[in-house]
């Protein structure tokens, strides 16, 4: 019972160690993880240990306050740590490479163990993949037909010696579309897709934002095509504009959307009936769309939001002379040719979408 106790409290203390790295969890950086692979001698989180689970020939786990430990085991964590681990699992990690944090979709958090421990794609002995090379990719995913709402198999090709990603719905003939991939963005959507390694995919088309919505049964598959995309764009990025710092170009090779939801919104009048539609905020295109519905191809329309010294500003509640008949409350997006209103569907939501627009208003403008 003494060494039972001893080894937690000294366990503990190393989890909270300086200059170890354990004080976050190895693979998605949630803070003061409890859990421990005594394996590879690293301290993970509640929701990686999960993952770890499913590896017994790598990784085996235990709690630190719920299990018992032996005084060898104990002994290889000391020896170990987050940070050796890093050292040798992620050495050789290219910048393009997408490192999931606590916040992202399962399938990201899993590929990225699995290229860690089980694949060891990161080891120093592996050769790093040029960009170039690595954002080369061919082969299959189910889209989501933009008319038939069904998904079907597709071949996309991406080259990123070319700049461009294409697909095709036939193979005798030619590409449905061509996309620049100074334009491409991917994001993943798994709930929204409603599947576990549902991917979006959106570009610019004459002045338009198009969404394509892809899945691959294999998780593997589909992190391997986002992480081309990101090889690719990084690739485009590094020699569009060859002197921008590295910690600058890494957030612009994909993004997410700061925030999506539905809101209801009236017309320009502010007179006319509130209609409920699915709303994304782009902070990088400084853009808040919104869609009929969350699977649309294109957006029924957008708002541009601009900085607070151009005139644009958003405001809790209704603009003065407005009312409406639902006791729901509201957001006012002020803008210089207009005011826009829109209705959230609780005080959470409006305090997200306000601080959400807050924080494109406050962002700088880049060219």
């Amino acid at each position: 019972m003494m060494d039972r106790d001893r080894n937690k409290t000294l366990l503990l203390e190393l989890q909270r160690a300086e200059g170890t790295g354990n004080g976050r969890c190895a693979d998605c950086g949630e803070t003061d993880p409890e859990w421990a692979s005594y394996k590879l001698g690293i301290f993970i989180c509640l929701n990686c240990s999960g993952i770890h689970r499913n590896l017994p020939q790598i990784s085996r786990v235990k709690s630190l306050r719920l299990d018992f430990w032996e005084n060898d085991l104990l002994e290889f964590m000391k020896k170990h740590g987050n940070l050796c681990a890093k050292a040798k699992y992620e050495a050789q990690v290219p910048p393009y490479y997408y490192i999931p944090r606590s916040c992202d979709c399962l399938v990201l958090r899993e590929q990225w163990i699995r290229a860690k421990y089980e694949r060891e794609e990161f080891v120093a002995t592996r050769v790093c993949q040029d960009p170039r090379s690595a954002g080369t990719r061919e082969g299959f995913l189910w889209k989501r037909g933009r008319e038939s709402r069904q998904f079907q198999k597709r071949r996309f090709l991406l080259s990123a010696r070319e700049g461009v990603m294409k697909y095709y719905t036939k193979e005798s003939r030619g590409p449905k579309a061509i996309i620049s991939v100074e334009n491409l963005n991917a994001m993943f959507q798994t709930e929204k897709i409603q599947h576990a390694h549902g991917l979006q995919i959106t570009y610019n088309t004459d002045g338009q934002t198009r969404n394509l919505f892809v899945y691959h049964e294999s998780g593997k598959e589909i992190v391997d095509w986002f992480n081309a995309i990101r090889a690719a764009r990084y690739h485009y990025l590094r020699t569009t504009f060859p002197n921008v710092p590295e910690p600058e170009l890494i957030p612009r090779i994909t993004r997410n959307y700061v925030k999506e939801g539905y809101m209801e919104k009236t017309g320009p009048k502010q007179k006319e009936a509130f209609k409920v539609r699915w709303f994304c905020l782009d902070s990088q295109e400084r853009n808040l769309m919104y869609f009929k519905n969350p699977l649309d191809a294109f957006a029924q329309g957008q708002v541009f939001i601009g900085r607070m010294d151009e005139g644009y500003e958003v405001r809790a509640g209704l603009p003065q002379g407005v009312r409406v008949k639902k006791r729901k409350p509201a957001i006012t997006v002020v803008t210089p040719t207009r005011e826009f209103v829109f209705i959230c569907e609780n005080d959470r939501e409006q305090r997200e979408w306000i601080d959400a627009l807050n924080g494109v208003i406050a962002q700088p403008l880049t060219g």
